[in-house]
Order: C-alpha cells, then structure tokens, then sequence
C-alpha cells in the first residue's frame, strides 16, 4: 500500500461516491477507480460496496479506514517534524561558551530557547578557549560564543562588544582612578594566562603591550579568569579582563575601565556549519548582542 492509495481510499469513504472523490483529489474518474481495484487485489478483500446510495465501505473497509486515517495523521505529523527541524524549530544544538561570556550571555540564551523554543534542545558546555574551538572544529559543538582572535578555519561572527578593565587588588593606589592606560601599569607585576593556552590571544597581548612602550614582567599564570582573579586579589598582581568578569568576583579586587579597550564577542561556527537550529541562535545573540 502506498500513502497516496490510503489518501484515495479516505476521500472516497468520506465523500461515499467515486465522481465526488475525483473531484476532491483533482484527478480522473477512471484513475481513482483503478487505485481502489488495485488497493482491494492488493489486500485480497473487497474494501467498497456500490449501490444506488453511493459507495460505502465493507466490514474490512471499515478496519482499513481507522488504520488509514491513523497513518495519514502520523505520516502528517512526521511531515510537520521534518519541516519544524529543516527550519530550525526542533533538534539539539550544541553551544560551547567562554567563562568570561557564559556568566554574562548564558543565562538569557539559555532562558529564551526554553520560553520560546522548548522543541529545540540547547545542551551547553562551560569551555576554555582552546577545546571551544577544537569542538567546533571537530563538530563536537555547532557553535561556540568565544572572543578574537581566533584562527582562519573557523567562522567568528561580532556579536557585542563591551569595555576591557585593569583588575587591581583592592586599595592598590591606582584602584580609586577613574580610566587607565596600560602605560599606566609598566611597573607593576602581572599575572597572565599561560601562553601555550590560546597563542592567538597572546600575540593580541603582545602587540598591545609593545604599543604601549614596555614588555610586562609576569610573575605568574594563572588558567581561568577565576585564577587570575584570585591571584589578583592575594596581592600578586594585576591583571586585564572584560568588565563584566566583575562578576565573577567581587572581594579583593578592583576593576579600572582601561581607556579605549574594547573586548569584542563573537559567534563561531565552522564555515560548513549546516545545523538549521543555528538560525534561532543568531536571532537570540543578535538580541542580546548590545554594546555596553
């Protein structure tokens, strides 16, 4: 059996007339005579019984017609899920953040894909730099909200941009000031994030500290902005961060804008990415994305 024969059967069941169905389902007479003919050689038992009154179904045409019906609405349904995935509606999207985005971005991304699109499972994962974008490489992830630079294999769609801050220990002298430069910090001991850990990013540091005229003296590395935050805050020295890593720690810290730094954050993606639940992503960074 086919759907298509099902669907023929159905209409003219309903409409208890052969010239009627025909109508309904734009084809021939002659056509639709011979789908039920061929229907009923195919199950072995007579489905119609034709009389003055029309065309009415048998005691096996009755059976056929609720299972018909059932796999109509079924087939239907299943046309309907394919059509809601290839737009995005439904399916797992796999999302990997930076701690410095997840804390600030996460929260609402996560919210507005459960009160608006429930029928797409967002699975998240909390990632340093690099593995984010070994697993959007690798397809582990569709997609990552990190910070540039990146690497040329990778997709890195702006998303917001937001101040960079000096992060000094609490009462440094320079903690009640307004803005800094980085000129501002040339003396004082730094405490960065290993090198090995995202080169691209060190290069970045590299070229910002040569443009202010001196090569910092790190004192110690340390992985996370949790780390380095701590570190900051026993005294051992400072650091920079995005302002809004602020609200990782707020004890023993102070957080100085540094005058004209911005840190940008971007949407990454492979540049085949073919997930269509993407497009809902974009829609809710593109809202979220907003200067501060």
């Amino acid at each position: 059996m086919e759907l298509n024969q099902l669907r023929s059967f159905v209409a003219v069941v309903e409409e208890g007339s052969i010239t009627r169905a025909a109508a309904r389902l734009h084809i021939a007479q002659q056509s639709l005579s011979q789908q039920m003919r061929t229907l009923e050689t195919q199950l072995g038992a007579p489905l119609l019984a034709r009389s003055s009154r029309g065309v009415t179904p048998t005691a096996v045409g009755e059976v056929l017609l609720g299972e018909a019906r059932a796999l109509l609405t079924r087939a239907g349904r299943a046309a309907d899920a394919v059509d809601r995935a290839v737009q995005g509606d439904t399916g797992v999207l796999r999302v990997g953040f930076l701690t410095t985005v997840a804390h600030d971005l996460m929260p609402p991304i996560v919210r507005a894909f459960a009160e608006h699109h429930s029928e797409i499972t967002l699975q998240t994962e909390d990632l340093a730099i690099a593995a984010l974008v070994a697993g959007v490489r690798d397809g582990h992830l569709d997609a990552g909200l990190s910070r540039p630079p990146l690497v040329d294999d990778v997709v890195a769609e702006p998303v917001s941009d937001e101040p960079v801050a000096a992060v000094l220990p609490a009462g440094h002298p320079l903690s009640d000031r307004d803005e800094l430069t980085l000129a501002d910090l040339a003396a004082e001991p730094w405490v960065l994030t290993p090198r090995s850990s995202w080169p691209p990013w060190h290069r970045k540091y590299d070229a910002d500290f040569a443009a202010a005229g001196y090569r910092p003296r790190v004192v110690q590395r340390g992985t996370t902005p949790q780390a380095l935050l701590a570190l900051v805050a026993a005294g051992v020295g400072v650091t920079r961060l995005p302002l809004s890593s602020r609200n990782l720690r707020v004890d023993g810290v102070a957080f100085v804008p540094l005058a004209g730094e911005r840190a940008q954050v971007v949407l990454v993606t492979r540049p085949d990415a073919v997930n269509p639940a993407l497009r809902v992503l974009r829609e809710k960074v593109a809202a979220l994305g907003r200067p501060r």
